[in-house]
């Protein structure tokens, strides 16, 4: 039953002890800025158990949960899930293919339910299997074990530093039930969002929320105090120590130390001040990568026709994010990197390429089981929705007439008909790459580059409170 098994050395093992002493000196310069006193630990809660959420807790679990007398990391999810039968048997044979992982479920104990499982004599729940460091999102990848809790009150209440996990579409639903938990605080957490995505709101002027903005309001917590965390990475790959990067954004207070605090040797964490353009950028590239995937199993992973995808893609997050700030962060490094592994493999992607290839459908919704959710889905209709108000319009450079900004954007138009409104099939996004009439990508950036274009009101509040230096 067992089968062939591979050897592989758990994450936590062979730490030196220098390693040791340097993570012990971060951990006790971020507790010393937080006023942490001996014997009170520094309580870090993810919020959300979806692939990277899960991964995020986990790396700072293998780092730092050695030291429990001066830090406490653990993570929430929703209770009740149930894995089926199908997933139950596959976690099954991962587990019996990791010989570290099998002597650990058997050394806890915990590898009988397991069995059970796979014979269909026992339902095993979410919560229940990321305890032994089984995400659902991502059963191929065990994690260490993890602390998990699944009383939202019990996990936020007294933390420290809070990091949000759950998708875009939840953080305000989410975050407004933690506001209930925090009414008594003195001092207030520090909060890392990794959700990427945006709503749409037409009220009082047509202008995006991002999900730093909706814990903002939903908590009252300062902007200075909440920060986004986004980079070129891919939830397994980083926990199988692929090496990878990622920017902190947010005010200069907290972004600097958290930088150093989160930086690992295969993980290398720089600080940015510039958190609108990175929030932005994070839900605009998973808008993007699902017209991506579609590209790529339309054309048979042609690369000319990828290439010419992407350039036409860039041109139009460009242009967004110049409606957005006044001075964005270039569509280079870092985040020209986040957007080039999104297109080329993430869930979004792989949503699109799905759909092209006829083995799912948008009937079956945007929280496909094994992926989590796709949160590109609901960034098409925001991104679409605010776009076309006419009070946005530009002048179109052939036409000379002011047109909504939506207009000069024709894959997001392609991508709203696709996933939105039904109206045309996943072919559509080719036919739109091979329009005779379509404009040069350099046209579209040129005239987001023009000063007179920006519109701050899109930001639905001061500029400042928002791009911290």
């Amino acid at each position: 039953m067992v089968g062939s098994i591979k050897t592989m050395k758990h994450h936590s093992n062979g730490w030196s002890a220098q390693n040791c002493n340097g993570l012990e000196e971060k951990l006790d310069e971020l507790r010393s800025l937080l006023g942490k006193a001996d014997g009170d630990p520094l309580r870090i809660v993810g919020v959300g158990a979806g692939a990277w959420g899960s991964v995020f807790a986990a790396l700072l679990q293998d780092s730092y949960g050695r030291f429990r007398e001066k830090v406490q990391i653990r993570i929430w999810r929703r209770p009740g899930r149930a894995v089926d039968r199908a997933t139950a048997e596959h976690l099954f044979e991962v587990i019996n293919s990791r010989e570290d992982v099998l002597r650990r479920l058997i050394r806890r104990c915990a590898y009988l339910k397991y069995v059970e499982a796979r014979l269909g004599d026992r339902t095993l729940f979410a919560d229940e299997i990321l305890k032994d460091g089984f995400c659902l999102n991502m059963i191929d990848v065990p994690l260490c074990p993890l602390k998990v809790v699944t009383n939202l009150q019990e996990a936020v209440w007294d933390a420290d530093i809070v990091v949000n996990g759950v998708p875009s579409t939840e953080t305000r639903e989410v975050f407004e039930e933690i506001s209930q938990y925090w009414k008594e605080r003195i001092t207030a957490p520090i909060i890392i969002s990794l959700a990427k995505g945006i709503e749409a709101a037409l009220e009082p002027v047509p202008h995006i929320i991002t999900p730093t903005q909706m814990i903002n309001r939903a908590t009252g917590v300062q902007m200075q105090n909440i920060l986004y965390l986004g980079g070129p990475n891919i939830a397994s790959e980083i926990y199988n120590k692929e090496y990878a990067n990622a920017r902190i954004c947010g005010a200069d207070k907290w972004r600097k130390p958290l930088a150093k605090f989160l930086r690992q040797p295969h993980f290398i964490v720089w600080d940015n001040s510039d958190l609108v353009t990175h929030e932005v950028m994070g839900g605009l590239k998973n808008v993007y990568a699902i017209g991506a995937g579609m590209v790529a199993a339309l054309t048979n992973e042609s690369a000319t026709s990828k290439s010419v995808y992407f350039a036409h893609c860039t041109s139009e997050m460009i242009f967004i994010t110049h409606l957005l700030a006044e001075e964005p962060e270039k569509l280079a490094g870092p985040l020209l990197a986040d957007t080039y592994v999104t297109l080329l493999k993430g869930r979004n992607a792989w949503y699109g390429q799905m759909l092209a290839k006829g083995e799912i459908s948008l009937d079956m919704g945007d929280s496909i089981s094994g992926k989590g959710m796709i949160q590109g889905v609901s960034a098409v209709g925001a991104f679409y929705e605010l776009l076309s108000q006419s009070s946005l319009s530009v002048l179109h450079p052939d036409e000379k007439k002011p047109v909504a900004p939506v207009e000069l954007c024709p894959i997001l138009k392609t991508l709203y008909k696709i996933l939105i409104i039904r109206e045309q099939s996943s072919q559509a996004i080719l036919q739109a790459l091979r329009d005779e009439t379509l404009n040069d990508p350099r046209e579209r950036i040129e005239i987001a580059q023009s000063h007179a274009f920006y519109r701050p009101s899109l930001l639905g509040q001061p500029l400042a409170t928002l791009h911290c230096q």
